[in-house]
Formats: structure tokens, C-alpha cells, sequence
């Protein structure tokens, strides 16, 4: 056993009273197979508090090449979380196992995508709120980019910027603009305000609270459904036909040309929304 397998050997045992002693196994059993493989990938970790997001994203993706099942791939990712939780870096593990395209939607992802209701849309009574709502749907943007987003920053002739302050892991993005949609509400926004979606008297944290108390009062609820429904009909665009999610093509169906088409095409909607990977693209687009 490794330095830091014995290390983390010790971090179970000495939090035995959380849990029973199965999960106590497995969770150790997780942690020293990951010491394992991080040595062997060349990383000199002796100690779990020197544990970082690269150290994290070679396991996924070690993994994820092995083949491991995705039932299992959460598993370890679980056990991961409670390692980042005791050693105070929760971040270094993104909060959702849909960043790492881990999903049970990955073999059925129809439900996740939505569209905005007129009509419950309407009722809301913050205009900034509204407008942040549309960004999420017509450009898949993520709640926090939606509410910081100021146009004049943004928008750039053919194309948006994310800035990096806005954005998760701190990426700075650029997403093309190609639909009239898209462009109609850049120029709604820049007609009600030159800054940020959030008033002159709040800050973040609280627009981001009047966001969930609007959202919810109305019934919007579930709005990471709105970059579902961008990826796909970005895909549609790209591709010329529906995505499999939407009921398109598998992957493993398709010609030698198409193939290359639709990994471009992922590729690209990968970073529209601000990912690097091809594997995130199961989670919104199907596979």
C-alpha cells in the first residue's frame, strides 16, 4: 500500500461512526484504488490534502477509458466527494456527475431537455429575471452566467463572451450567435440596461435569491433543462438531423461521414457550454 493509500486508509477508519462498515469497505477500497492509479499515472501525492481537481479529472477520465460502467463510475465519485468534504476541498469535485457526463440519461436523456413556458414565464415579475431565464434557453448558459451577464461586455458583433468570473472553474467562453432569437433578445436587453441582469440595488446573491424564490413561485423550476434544449437544437443546426435524445440516429449507427459530422458537432456544443470533453455530450445529446 501506498504512502497515501495508508493515509486515506487511516481517514475512513477514523470516521467509522458516519456509516456502516460495508460502505466504510467500499469507500475505502475506492480511495486506495485511486491512490493506486494516481501513482501509477506519475502523480507524487503523499497525503490526501494535497489533492487537487487535476488529480481528480485523471481518475474520471482514466475510468471512464477502462470502460467502467457509469453505476460504478458514481460510486467512486461518491467516495471521492466525501474525501474532498473532510479535507475541506469540495470543489475540487464538480457538484453534479453530469459535468463529467455520468448520467442514468445517458441511455435515456429525453426528459432533462425543456422550453421556457409563455405563460409561466410571463407571471414572473422581475424584467431581469425574465431576460436571464431567455439567455439560459437561446445561448445555454448557466444560471450564474445568466444573472451576470452584462451585454456590453458581452456581446460582440457575431458572437457572446463568458467571462471567466461569471462562469464555472472560472473558463472564459465565446458562443456564436446564429438565430434571430438569439439576437432580438441581445438587443431587448441592451434596451433596458447597459450593465449586469442584476439592479443597481442588489448584488448577486440576492438577485440570485429572487431568482429562486420567482422560479419556483411560478413554477419554473428545473431550468438546467433550458441547456439541454439549447444543445440539441444547436445540434440540429450543425448536423442537419435530430439528435439521439430527440429520437435521432445512435452514434454507433451512423456512416463514417456522418460520424465525423457529429463529432464536431459535439465538440463544438461542448464548448458553447463551457466543457472540454467529448463524453459530456452523452449526458445532453444521448449517445
Amino acid at each position: 500500500m501506498s504512502q497515501l493509500g495508508y493515509r486515506l486508509n487511516q481517514m475512513v477508519n477514523i470516521h467509522h461512526k458516519e456509516s456502516s462498515y460495508s460502505t466504510r469497505n467500499s469507500r475505502g477500497n475506492i480511495l486506495n484504488l485511486a491512490a493506486k492509479q494516481l501513482l501509477e499515472g506519475g502523480f507524487k501525492l503523499r497525503d490526501p490534502s494535497g489533492l487537487k481537481t487535476k488529480h481528480v479529472d485523471y481518475l474520471v477520465s482514466k475510468w471512464q477509458q477502462d470502460g467502467i460502467a457509469d453505476k460504478t463510475m458514481k460510486n467512486r465519485l461518491a467516495a471521492i466527494r466525501w474525501l474532498a468534504d473532510k479535507i475541506g476541498k469540495r470543489n475540487i469535485v464538480a457538484r453534479d456527475n453530469d459535468d463529467y457526463g455520468i448520467a442514468t440519461i445517458r441511455n435515456n436523456p429525453v426528459g432533462k431537455s425543456k422550453q421556457l413556458d409563455n405563460d409561466k414565464h410571463s407571471k414572473i415579475k422581475c424584467e431581469f429575471i425574465k431576460l436571464s431565464l431567455r439567455l439560459q434557453q437561446e445561448f445555454g448558459l448557466r444560471r450564474e452566467e445568466a444573472i451576470k451577464f452584462n451585454v456590453s461586455y458581452a456581446w460582440q458583433n457575431n458572437h457572446i463572451r463568458i467571462k471567466g468570473s461569471w462562469a464555472k472553474g472560472g473558463k472564459y467562453r465565446e458562443v456564436n450567435i446564429t438565430t434571430q432569437s438569439q439576437l432580438s433578445l441581445l438587443k431587448e436587453i441592451t434596451a433596458i440596461t447597459k450593465s449586469a441582469l442584476i439592479p443597481a440595488t442588489s448584488n448577486y446573491v440576492q438577485q440570485l435569491g429572487l431568482y429562486e424564490r420567482e422560479t419556483a413561485r411560478v413554477g419554473l423550476n428545473k431550468n438546467h433543462g433550458l441547456r439541454h434544449h439549447y444543445a440539441r437544437q444547436r445540434y440540429l443546426e450543425l448536423t442537419g438531423w435530430q439528435c439521439p435524445a430527440n429520437d435521432g440516429p445512435k452514434r454507433k449507427t451512423l456512416s463514417a461521414e456522418q460520424h465525423a459530422i457529429d463529432t464536431a458537432a459535439r465538440l463544438q456544443i461542448s464548448k458553447d457550454l463551457g466543457h472540454e470533453r467529448l463524453s459530456i455530450t452523452y449526458t445532453y445529446l444521448g449517445s
